[in-house]
């Protein structure tokens, strides 16, 4: 087993895992996984820059993990950035911030390598027959990837639950008119997915990322946050039209109250909840299988890969 760490920085969270991984065998064993809601995307639509303070929100997260990693004696780390730090004119501020507070740079990879990540996080357990159609849901971007062991075909379209929000302003609740801007993107989006990803041919839809978790629990009707009762739940069309129509028709008191929705979420969760709701009608999708584990997973299963290749070389 090799212990590795794994960053991922998307638009709305930052978040690490600290893990005792077998490359030969696919076995990954958590010692430390959690999540910080940054907004990094603060803006970025709008202005094509990264604010000041989403800056320093995602440098304070940076100090507490470089503290987590240390104490738990990671051998490496790979930090690996995603849409909202590709799109940014500033990034080599938020590049400079990473490295001078844990000695990494961050990667910002493109779409399709978040893409290759996230498919491998997600697929490495499960065996279904067939080609998956795994769909990340970010907050500034979302990817489709197809493929059984390995992927055949990926997209990353800039749809996400921050970015729809951000453009869109849906209202609490959100009006019919700001639903169908909304629902406008993503189907536009989703054309744009279908040029290279066969969306329908898949048998087994899996979706992951905050999003699509979040709308998990709801329907579950859990109490709190409950990973083990989400990873790998199925949730049905029904249920997730149940939950984007309720999420839609809320205000900010009544999505405040429902207790399994992060703080942080409240407010593009209606969005978020609708991307998913989409790709379900445009894939004809009875269930989504949901998976706690994403594209930091398939981080950390490739850190330890090249740690073992790298051995194999002395």
């Amino acid at each position: 087993m090799t212990r590795v760490a794994a960053i991922d920085c998307g638009t709305n969270s930052i978040r690490l895992l600290v893990a005792d991984a077998d490359p030969a065998t696919g076995e990954l064993v958590d010692l430390d996984r959690r999540m910080t809601i940054v907004r990094l995307g603060q803006g970025v639509d709008r202005t094509g820059r990264l604010a000041p303070e989403a800056l320093e929100r995602t440098f304070a997260a940076c100090r507490e993990y470089a503290a987590v990693i240390k104490e738990f004696g990671a051998e490496r780390l790979r930090f690996v950035a995603t849409s909202a730090s590709r799109d940014a004119e500033n990034r080599d501020d938020f590049v400079r911030g990473v490295l001078d507070i844990l000695g990494v740079e961050p990667e910002v990879i493109t779409g399709d390598q978040e893409a290759e990540f996230s498919f491998t996080g997600a697929t490495r357990e499960l065996h279904a027959d067939g080609d998956y159609l795994v769909v990340d849901i970010g907050g500034g971007s979302t990817e489709f990837v197809v493929g059984s062991r390995h992927v055949r075909a990926a997209r990353s379209v800039d749809v996400g639950c921050v970015r729809m929000t951000e453009r869109h302003h849906p209202g609490d609740p959100a009006t019919p008119e700001q639903i169908a801007a909304i629902r406008a993107d993503v189907e536009a989006a989703l054309d744009l997915a279908e040029r290279t990803v066969p969306l329908r041919e898949p048998r087994t839809l899996v979706g992951l990322a905050g999003s699509v978790t979040t709308v998990a629990a709801v329907a579950l009707g859990l109490s709190a946050y409950d990973s083990a009762a989400i990873h790998h739940s199925r949730i049905s069309y029904e249920e997730v039209k149940r939950v984007t129509e309720r999420l839609l028709a809320s205000t900010h008191e009544e999505r405040t109250a429902i207790p399994v929705l992060h703080p942080g979420r409240i407010d593009v969760i209606a969005a978020g909840a609708l991307v998913l709701l989409a790709v379900m009608e445009r894939t004809g999708a009875s269930e989504v299988v949901v998976s706690e584990h994403d594209i930091l997973d398939g981080i950390a299963y490739k850190v330890a890969e090249e740690a073992e290749e790298e051995k194999d070389k002395v």
